[in-house]
């Protein structure tokens, strides 16, 4: 089979990104894989001619709506050299009506998957939720990341949707000497990282680590306390992780969480708000502690901060995350794509 994804893709950092790096490596061993992605970037040496690119102005709002345009051309133009079986778009949003659009020039079906802000955040403004809408009714298939998402994306016109987990990409075991509370994630305010902050003020004896970067960086580093570290993007997360107590999510809202299981497969008990993936992902009291409000929040740290507590949360984090294979996800995409055929023919 032929295949082209769509979609934010290395050397682009981000959810999207690390999903479809990982999903297109294990698909390769069945299948053609091609990826169209925003440019302007620099393929890496091994995959140079599976990698496509749309060049689109870096400002917001017009970056966007660029690509479903002017993808959907190249998608077409790629298409009449390589001849695709299936388009593969992920986010739904501009990026999966650049698929939309092109499933409406060449007949080819379209599978998408949700991943979390698509459905959370970019269905609620104006001309995103006409993207969304009109993904959810065009696409052959709707593929979403958590059972959360799936309620949403039935809730927003999708007819039919198959739930099918990140996996856990395979991290470095470095000695294990947990010292740290850590966060990891965007410095937007969805994730919330203001809240991790105030938890510093509440356990001024503890180091707390902020791994990530992004528009609330400068106001958060003027207001921690003086047990907070900000450490930028990081690409060696399981070196962080090795060296932190536990995890802590804040966000607001979270399609998934990968992070979590990230940390559960260091041996990391996971800390997050009761909301999206994060309540699917810790088992509360097994992996890890959720919380619905602050104190809640305060006092889940205080259990994990005790050692026995926090060594058997690693122990069952461990057990869990070596549930969520990224060839089990490949095999379960397959499967789809495979049914959409089927179903076409």
């Amino acid at each position: 089979m032929r295949i082209l994804m769509v979609g934010h893709y290395p050397p682009h950092g981000g959810g999207v990104a690390n999903h479809l790096d990982n999903l297109v490596r294990e698909l390769r061993n069945r299948h053609e894989v091609h990826v169209l992605t925003y440019g302007p970037v620099k393929p890496r040496e091994h995959e140079r001619e599976f990698v496509h690119q749309v060049m689109v102005p870096p400002i917001y709002g017009l970056r966007g709506t660029s690509f479903a345009l002017l993808g959907a051309r190249k998608i077409v133009h790629l298409n009449r050299e390589l001849g695709f079986d299936l388009i593969h778009a992920h986010f739904v949003g501009t990026t999966s009506y650049a698929g939309v659009l092109a499933k409406e020039r060449l007949g080819l079906p379209l599978v998408v998957t949700a991943h979390g802000s698509d459905l959370e955040h970019t269905a609620k403004l104006t001309l995103g939720r006409f993207y969304v809408k009109k993904t959810l009714s065009s696409a052959d298939a709707i593929i979403t990341v958590s059972h959360s998402l799936a309620k949403k994306a039935l809730s927003l016109g999708a007819e039919g949707v198959h739930v099918i987990p990140n996996g856990v990409r395979p991290l470095e075991e470095k000695p294990w000497k947990g010292k740290y509370i850590t966060f990891i994630g965007a410095l937007r305010d969805y994730k919330s990282p203001e809240t991790f902050i105030e938890l510093a003020r509440v356990f001024p004896e503890l180091e707390f680590l902020v791994v990530g970067d992004g528009s609330l960086r400068r106001n958060l580093e003027m207001e921690a306390p003086e047990n907070v570290r900000f450490l930028g993007y990081r690409q060696d997360i399981d070196r962080v992780l090795s060296k932190s107590l536990m995890l802590v999510l804040p966000s607001k809202r979270e399609g998934f969480g990968l992070v979590i299981l990230e940390a559960n497969s260091l041996g990391v008990p996971a800390v997050g708000r009761n909301v999206g993936g994060i309540a699917e992902l810790i088992r509360n009291g097994k992996n890890g502690l959720l919380f619905d409000d602050f104190d809640g929040l305060v006092n889940a740290v205080k259990s994990l901060l005790k050692p026995k507590t926090n060594r058997k949360a690693g122990e069952i984090g461990r057990r869990i995350a070596a549930l969520y294979s990224w060839s089990v996800v490949a095999e379960e995409v397959d499967g789809v794509y495979l049914k959409v055929l089927g179903q076409r023919f």
